[in-house]
């Protein structure tokens, strides 16, 4: 009787268990995380894309109208194409990381790049005198690059003074 029950595996029963729901856990974690990846990287370059899809637009609208009305601004048009030229820059591909390591593809800092390009936009306003609008920021990078941005709503409707103010159940519609 005493051969057939093994006293050892009985010591490392907690620890056993222990290992076979990390190993389960580990590769459904890989699984899901894989996942929410890919999703939370698509919308963070669709935000991404926002703010320079809007500065190249911004750019190329201002282009137009000087090539148009044979304006002679220099300073602008240096800031316009230089600042075309930084968005050219700007990766549309998202490179793997065995081309980056094997050279195949140089490793781009996007972080400076969009604060290049957003240094040249508020540049390019000033030298327009046009009020940079830096509405496709949103408040977490801001901090990076240490511009505040108000996010304003305009009102539809106007509000009377009695709407405004608190019911008597605190409740403020």
């Amino acid at each position: 009787m005493a051969d057939e029950f093994d006293l050892e595996a009985l010591v490392h029963l907690e620890q056993t268990f222990y290992d076979a729901g990390y190993t389960d856990g580990f590769a459904h974690g890989r699984i899901h995380g894989l996942i929410e990846g890919r999703a939370l990287g698509r919308e963070k370059g669709f935000e991404i894309w926002e703010e320079i899809g809007f500065y190249e637009g911004f750019a190329t609208t201002w282009q137009a109208i000087y090539a148009k009305h044979g304006r002679d601004d220099q300073r602008a048009v240096h800031h316009i194409k230089y600042l075309l030229d930084l968005v050219s820059q700007f990766p549309r591909i998202n490179p793997s990381a065995d081309a980056v390591a094997s050279g195949a593809m140089e490793e781009i800092d996007i972080s400076k790049l969009q604060r290049q390009i957003r240094s040249r936009y508020k540049a390019l306003c000033a030298s327009l005198g046009v009020k940079p609008t830096l509405r496709a920021v949103d408040a977490e990078s801001t901090e990076d690059s240490g511009v505040q941005i108000v996010d304003q709503q305009k009102q539809v409707w106007k509000l009377e003074e009695d709407a405004r103010r608190p019911t008597m159940q605190g409740l403020s519609f």
